[in-house]
Order: C-alpha cells, then structure tokens, then sequence
C-alpha cells in the first residue's frame, strides 16, 4: 500500500510540474517580430531612457549639497562657509562622476528585459512608427532645447511677483528651524 501511495504521490508531483511548466510557458511573452524590434530599439536609443539613473542620483545629491549649505549658513564664517561648500560641490560632482556610468550601466542592462518588452506587447507597429516619428520631429526638439529657458524666465517672473509675500515668510521659517536647531544642538 505504502508504495502504491508512493507512486500516487510521485505522480501527483510530476502532474504539478507539468502544470506550473506549462503555465510558464503560457505566461512567457511571444516572440517579436523583427520589424517590430526594431522600432522598439529606435524609441528606446531616441527616448534617452537610460538617463533615468542619472536623475535618480541627482536628486539625492542636489539635496545634500543644499542641506549642507543650509546647515552652514549662519554657522560658519563666509570665508569657510564658501570653501567648506567649494569642496562639498566638488565632492558632489565627484561621486555623480563616478556613480554615473554605474546607473547607465543597469539602466542599460535592464532596458531589455523590462521596458523594452512593454513597448513591444502594448504598441502596434503603426503606433511604434507614429513614437519614432514624434520623438525624432525637429519641433519637439526644438522645444525640449527652450524648456531650460521657460523654465527660468517663469521661475524668474514668480520669485519677482511673489518676493514681497514670500522672502519675509521664508526668513520666518529659516528663523524658526534656526531656532530649533540651537535648542536641539545646545545642551
């Protein structure tokens, strides 16, 4: 009895096997055709997607150099202030120097695997074309090229519009993390 239970069992595993092979199977994306792949490789080189890394390390970087700027202000003389944030800039763009290829690198490794697939099973080849045409379109290029400078000209216009309400609630607030600061640090 204890080896027909033995085979019943054997069988019950191989059975499940078979199933979750199957589903496996099931679930693994169809080949793409060549054409197709090839569309989805131009977007991907066009669209510049591996550059996510970087604004991923910038973001974190920028924040500590400005965290370290506020910490100082006020706390240091202006001579060693400006040479402490010399160097904490220089040390900023030293690691995003070094850090940078890193994050390409994956981004470079993972793109295949993860984005890539997305843009082939949820686009048509008409709708992929349609994407090489936009991002390769010279007014979309030459907009993206005066976003820095809209972006300046409005950050501009709103800090003079709103200086008067919004420089003395600032300093407000400075003053009150100053404060909180001092209670904290003072024993």
């Amino acid at each position: 009895m204890s080896a027909t239970m033995s085979t019943i069992q054997q069988a019950k595993s191989a059975v499940l096997v078979l199933a979750l092979c199957a589903a496996g199977l099931a679930g693994a994306a169809a080949p793409v055709p060549a054409a197709k792949q090839e569309l989805v490789n131009k977007i991907l080189q066009l669209w510049r997607i591996d550059a996510i890394g970087q604004s991923m390390l910038q973001a974190p970087v920028a924040d500590a150099v400005q965290q370290a700027r506020a910490m100082l202000q006020g706390r240091a003389a202006a001579d060693k202030r400006d040479a402490a944030m010399a160097d904490i800039v220089a040390e900023a763009k030293k690691f995003m120097e070094e850090a940078s290829p890193i994050t390409v690198g994956s981004a470079d490794k993972l793109i295949p695997s993860t984005v890539a697939p997305l843009l082939a099973e949820r686009f048509s080849e008409d709708e992929l074309r349609q994407l090489v045409v936009i991002l390769e379109s010279p007014v979309k290029k030459k907009f993206e090229a005066m976003v820095p400078e809209m972006q300046k000209l409005l950050g501009e216009g709103v800090a003079s519009d709103t200086r008067g309400v919004i420089d003395p609630k600032l300093q407000g607030l400075k003053e009150r993390i100053g404060l909180r600061l001092r209670a904290a640090v003072t024993p």
